[in-house]
This record gives structure tokens, C-alpha cells and sequence, in this order.
């Protein structure tokens, strides 16, 4: 018997003689493929290479090209300590400059100071014409010797002559007037004027032949002191006028020297020293003497100019040569003294590296007397001293450095 249950719902039946029954549902279509494009990323990996690539290649940059300051130490603390203690390293890290060395010792030295010098002669003019005119007659002998007072040429002086002889005839009618009118002022027939008048004419006509006189004796041209003649520039014939060059007369016998010596050394230097003359041409070496000194030194080359004799009578040195001078100021027992290559001259002076404890020191020092190998060292070192002489341009204050024998 069936319970009667009015919770449960009685299945709805259809009416299949009206109503068709439905169909069932169709299953739910499946979801068609999206076609559409995936969005890209942000950044690729292709990016991320090639930034890699740029940072690395300019952290190999700095490290090769731009090193820091403590990477050589560093290195030199990793290395370890059997590093070689010769040059390649140290426990400091930085490479030992290799040098040489040269201890400095006290030794004798000879005060000599060496320059250059000029050879002049003792007297030198060149002879000219004072007045304009034709040259009639030519007494020279290029390069021979002649006397003092020996004529060398002369000039037209025609019209200076006739000027003269003109002269003379005024003067003997002036005489004349002048001897007339004195005894007529004697009888005061004339008043003292007018014979002040004719004594004047007749003193300014003999004044004018007096000059006229002059002008005929600078016609003549002689020889102003004994010497040499030079080479002639012109000829017999030849119009001249005051200041043309006609030739040169030289005293070669004795000869000068002129040199100039560093102002350090001119309270040193005294008439009479001995010079040690080297001439360029035959390197003959002379002895010289110091004649005279210049009371001023040379404002611009800081120099003291001086001048020494030589007798020359063989005609060792001609004039206008150039010279080696060597000039000597006294002996030093204990001087110090160093290669030249070991001294750096400086804005203020002059230095050189000495070797403490194994690093170099810059030392200021004051020069002396100097030489073509050797300098002395006047203030700065004292004996014992170890002073580098190579290596110079490589070492630096404080570096450490290797001695080289």
C-alpha cells in the first residue's frame, strides 16, 4: 500500500497527445581557441646579456687602465713573503728601482773655473777718409806691418791748396792795413774802434788759414800707431767720402782675452792670476794673465767680465779667435765632489737623491767649481753620504731602491 507522503512531489507527467515532450538539452559547446597574441615581457634576456656584457667590459677598464692605489699592495700582501728582495718585489708591494750608487769622500781639488773667450787685439781701427774726395795714391800693403806716422793714401786737395794760397795773400794785405792804422791810432788820427776792426779782420783771416791748413792735412792719411794693414776695399782712383772703409790696422802683439766669469766667483779673482788659454783651432794651450776686471757684474748673465794678456810674439792667437779659459783661484784639501750626472738642477737651485735605510731622499745642495765630469758640492753632503748617480728619471722621493754595482 503506498504511503502518502505530502512532502514528496509527484513527477509531472506529460501530455503527450497536445504537447510533445521536450528534448533534452544539448551539452554546452566547447570553447573555442583564443588566436589572439600573448603579451611580451618587460625585458628580455637578450637585455639582460648584452648589459652584462657593457658592465664587464668596464669593470676589465678600470682595472687594467685606471688601477686603485692599494691594488699593488694587495697584490703584494697575497703574493706572500718570498718575494725577491732584488727588484721585483718587496714586502711593500712596489717594485725596487735599480740604481747606482757613489759614496762621497773628501779630495783635492784645484779652483778652476772654465769658460769661453773671445781673442782681441790689443789695438784695432779702420782706417777711413774724414773728407770727400779722389783717392791719388794708395801706400798700402795688405798684411804687412807699418810703422806709426806712415802714410796709407791721399786724397784730391787741389781746391783746399788754392783756398790756402788765397788765404795767405788776404792775410799780408790785412798785415798791412792792421800796421797802418796801429800808427795812425798811436797819432789818434782814428778812433780805437776802427782800429779794433781791422785787427779782427786780420785775426779771423788767419784763423780760416788755419783751418784751411787742417782740412789739407786730412788729405794725408798715415798710420795712428804701428800694426798690421788688413785687406784693402778699394782703388786708386776711387771717390770717397767721410766714413768709407778703406782698410783695418791691427796690433797683434800683444793680444787680449775676454771672458766672463759666474758672479759666485768674483771676489775671487785678482789681477796677475794665471789663465790656461786653449786655442780652439790648434788646441795649444798658453799661459795668460789677468790684466784687468770689469768693476761691474753683468746685470743680465749674472757674469763678471774680465780680461787677460798674452804676449803673443810667435802669433799663437790672432784676433777674433775663439778660446777655451781655464782660470785658477786656489786648492781645496778636502772638497766634496760627485759625478756631474748626479746633481737636478731646480727652480730654486739645485738636488740630488742620497739613499737612507734603503729609500731615496731628496737633498738640496749648493755647487761649487764644476767640471765636464765633476761638481763640487759646496753645502748639502757631508763625507759618507751615498749619492745616486743613474736611475735618476725613474726614481721618486722615498722609493725604495736597489744598488747596482
Amino acid at each position: 500500500m503506498p504511503l502518502d507522503n505530502p512532502s514528496v512531489a509527484t513527477p509531472k507527467t506529460w501530455d503527450t497527445t497536445s504537447t510533445p515532450a521536450p528534448t533534452a538539452a544539448p551539452p554546452p559547446a566547447a570553447p573555442e581557441p583564443d588566436h589572439e597574441p600573448q603579451p611580451k615581457a618587460k625585458r628580455g634576456w637578450l637585455g639582460w646579456v648584452i648589459a652584462l656584457v657593457l658592465i664587464a667590459g668596464l669593470a676589465w677598464a678600470k682595472i687594467k687602465y685606471f688601477p686603485s692605489p692599494n691594488a699593488e699592495k694587495d697584490a703584494g700582501a697575497k703574493g706572500g713573503k718570498g718575494a725577491a728582495p732584488g727588484g721585483k718585489g718587496g714586502p711593500g708591494g712596489k717594485p725596487k728601482v735599480p740604481v747606482q750608487v757613489y759614496v762621497v769622500a773628501a779630495t783635492k781639488l784645484s779652483d778652476e773655473v772654465s769658460s769661453t773667450g773671445s781673442v782681441m787685439a790689443d789695438e784695432s781701427v779702420t782706417i777711413q777718409s774724414e773728407i770727400s774726395g779722389k783717392i791719388t795714391s794708395l801706400n798700402i800693403q795688405e798684411g804687412q806691418p807699418v810703422r806709426k806716422g806712415q802714410l796709407l793714401f791721399t786724397i784730391n786737395a787741389a781746391d783746399v791748396q788754392a783756398q790756402l794760397r788765397k788765404q795767405e795773400y788776404n792775410i799780408k794785405l790785412y798785415q798791412d792795413q792792421e800796421k797802418r792804422e796801429r800808427t795812425l791810432l798811436a797819432k789818434e788820427y782814428i778812433s780805437r774802434q776802427e782800429y779794433e776792426q781791422s785787427n779782427n779782420a786780420l785775426l779771423t783771416a788767419q784763423a780760416d788759414l788755419q783751418a784751411l791748413r787742417v782740412t789739407l792735412q786730412k788729405a794725408y792719411v798715415r798710420a795712428p800707431f804701428d800694426g798690421i794693414l788688413g785687406l784693402r776695399n778699394t782703388s786708386v782712383g776711387a771717390y770717397v767720402s767721410p766714413g768709407t772703409a778703406i782698410t783695418t790696422l791691427s796690433r797683434v802683439s800683444p793680444v787680449k782675452v775676454d771672458f766672463n766669469v759666474p758672479s759666485r766667483f768674483a771676489q775671487s779673482v785678482r789681477v796677475g792670476d794665471p789663465v790656461m788659454v786653449t786655442d780652439e783651432a790648434t788646441t795649444k794651450k798658453i799661459e795668460a794673465k789677468v790684466y784687468a776686471i770689469n768693476p761691474q757684474i753683468d746685470p743680465v748673465s749674472r757674469t763678471l767680465p774680465v780680461r787677460a794678456i798674452y804676449p803673443n810674439k810667435n802669433m799663437e792667437l790672432r784676433p777674433g779667435g775663439f778660446v777655451k779659459v781655464n782660470l785658477e783661484l786656489g786648492e781645496t784639501a778636502e772638497a766634496l765632489q760627485i759625478p756631474t750626472e748626479a746633481v737636478v738642477p731646480v727652480a730654486s737651485g739645485y738636488t740630488v737623491f742620497i739613499v737612507k735605510k734603503g729609500k731615496a731622499k731628496i737633498q738640496p745642495v749648493n755647487i761649487g767649481v764644476r767640471s765636464d765630469k765633476v761638481i763640487q758640492i759646496t753645502k748639502g753632503l757631508a763625507v759618507g753620504d751615498t749619492v745616486i748617480r743613474t736611475g735618476i728619471l725613474q726614481v721618486k722621493a722615498d722609493d725604495k731602491v736597489s744598488i747596482q754595482k
